[in-house]
């Protein structure tokens, strides 16, 4: 009887958070209007000088409530190896980090496709530490799932990886 009373109520707090999140009255509705716009707010929220707090509040509203973010890196042996994130997981381990250092990240180019009501968007990008920094110390894609449920855009993933020099960015990612 114990389980099925905290099954039942982990069910209920989980209905709880999805429909508070789906029905939250949004700050910044022109963040979710369009796949473009979303993708802009995301990187908007994460870019900062250093000892800027960010907006953490407008980045989970970007986000479903079971959404992964997951960095792709490369094995020194080769291969490579994957983590997902949580949003509240990639807030805690990653937030410091770029509130601390400084970190500007920019779209240099992307390829949107969509297919009723979903769209997934390879989006390049450009990271510097200051916004004026001459050259970028990070470049990469992102892979992003995107949803619409009628009345907005929300992210369902984002799965990256960094350029190498054993990996560059393909030109026809460049641009557009």
């Amino acid at each position: 009887m114990g389980k099925f009373i905290s099954l039942v109520l982990i069910f209920c707090f989980s209905a709880i958070r999805i429909v508070a999140q789906n029905d939250t009255i949004w700050a910044y509705p022109e963040d979710t209007r369009t796949p473009k716009a979303i993708i802009n707010a995301l990187y908007k929220v994460i870019s900062g000088p250093a000892g800027e707090k960010r907006d953490w509040q407008r980045f989970r509203h970007l986000f479903t409530a079971e959404a992964k973010i997951i960095p792709i890196g490369v094995k020194p042996e080769g291969g490579s190896v994957k983590r997902a994130l949580g949003i509240e997981e990639y807030i805690s381990t990653s937030g410091p980090f770029l509130e601390k250092e400084g970190f500007f990240e920019n779209e240099i180019g992307h390829r949107i496709e969509m297919f009723g009501h979903f769209a997934h968007v390879f989006s390049t990008y450009e990271s510097r530490k200051q916004a004026n920094d001459e050259k970028p110390f990070m470049r990469g894609i992102n892979s992003i799932q995107l949803w619409n449920d009628g009345k907005r855009w929300w992210i369902v993933n984002i799965l990256f990886q960094n350029e190498s020099a054993a990996n560059p960015i393909p030109s026809k990612y460049i641009g557009q």
